[in-house]
């Protein structure tokens, strides 16, 4: 990693991240964690009694991308959808509570806010159940984001779209802010859903998991040579300036259409839950651009974060200390500058 990324320049970009803005577009969510111990398997089915301790509702979805760009020191606007709900309310809340302007959000008072409940037991999640609809959101909606996007674009030096498929990302609302964006030269950064590839195209990078890359080049990877060939196919097929291929426990491999192909070794020491990684991933990618940084970096950068994300329990953020000090354990002096 110290051949793509020196301490002093990973730190300068760093350093550069309080001046960075993203506006962060998507599917916004509630994660609703409720926490216990199981020390018996119910007598009415074979299913673990969970005794609950504490319950917490926090940012997910889209609104966990923006969480963590804000935890990381960057500003970030967000546009998305909520129902007229207390779950929304909350959500509305918790933005403002961290000064996080939400006049990008719209209400939709015939669809509820997107909450997802995780109950967790020593450290593990037991089960989940959501509360949501999937349908697309109305017309006056999309073009009260459209309308948003164009508005604040010129303030922005990124875009991330956060597609969790509840409605608000389309193929329509893609054309627009991509074109919004290529106008101004400001970089669009998708997490994906594998049904949603084909509005993609055109976009700066995109950051697909391994299943995900796989589905959607319809080559199953399964070694590197595979590998190889799903990022060409995903290149080609979308158009893309960068596809950066999460690979769990193998890493990253981030592929480039001036033919760059870069594999980075995970860094995460443990893995105690993958909740909102693919969050932290995006969301410090594109903050890192906004920063300054090349594809390369903001690689490096985003796979750093996600080894600490990936070793705390819940939907969880990474502070600037603990990037800084990640970076200096990896990169810093003792290891050549």
């Amino acid at each position: 990693m110290r051949s793509i990324l020196k301490y002093n320049r990973g730190m300068d970009i760093l350093g550069n991240f309080k001046k960075g803005t993203v506006l962060v577009i998507g599917d916004l969510v509630m994660d609703h964690f409720i926490w216990g111990k199981v020390r018996r398997i119910s007598p009415e089915a074979p299913v673990p009694v969970v005794e609950v301790n504490s319950e917490s509702l926090i940012l997910g979805g889209a609104a966990n991308v923006v969480n963590n760009i804000h935890s990381l020191g960057g500003m970030v606007l967000v546009c998305g959808v909520i129902g007229k709900d207390d779950a929304g309310k909350k959500l509305v809340h918790e933005l403002k509570q961290k000064g996080i302007p939400s006049d990008g959000i719209i209400v939709e008072g015939d669809r509820p806010t997107s909450v997802k409940t995780r109950i967790i037991a020593h450290s593990q999640q037991v089960v989940r159940f959501d509360r949501e609809k999937r349908n697309k959101i109305h017309f006056d909606a999309m073009k009260a984001i459209i309308d948003h996007t164009k508005k604040k674009i010129g303030s922005v030096d990124a875009i991330v779209i956060s597609d969790y498929a509840k409605g608000v990302i389309s193929e329509e609302l893609m054309e627009e802010v991509i074109n919004i964006a290529r106008k101004k030269n400001k970089p669009v950064a998708v997490d994906p859903k594998v049904s949603h590839f084909d509005f993609y195209k055109n976009v700066s990078i995109i950051t697909p998991n391994n299943d995900e890359a796989s589905q959607a080049s319809g080559i199953d990877i399964e070694d590197n040579a595979s590998l190889l060939r799903a990022g060409d196919v995903l290149l080609k097929k979308l158009g893309s300036d960068a596809i950066l291929i999460t690979r769990g426990e193998h890493g990253m491999s981030l592929f480039e259409n001036n033919g760059g192909i870069t594999h980075i070794p995970t860094v995460a020491k443990e893995v105690y839950d993958v909740s909102g990684a693919g969050d932290t991933v995006i969301g410090t990618v594109a903050l890192a651009i906004a920063s300054g940084a090349s594809f390369k970096e903001a690689a490096v950068i985003s796979n750093f974060a996600a080894g600490i994300v990936v070793g705390k329990v819940g939907t969880a953020t990474v502070t600037p200390e603990e990037l800084k000090k990640a970076v200096e354990n990896r990169l810093g002096a003792k290891k050549g500058r």
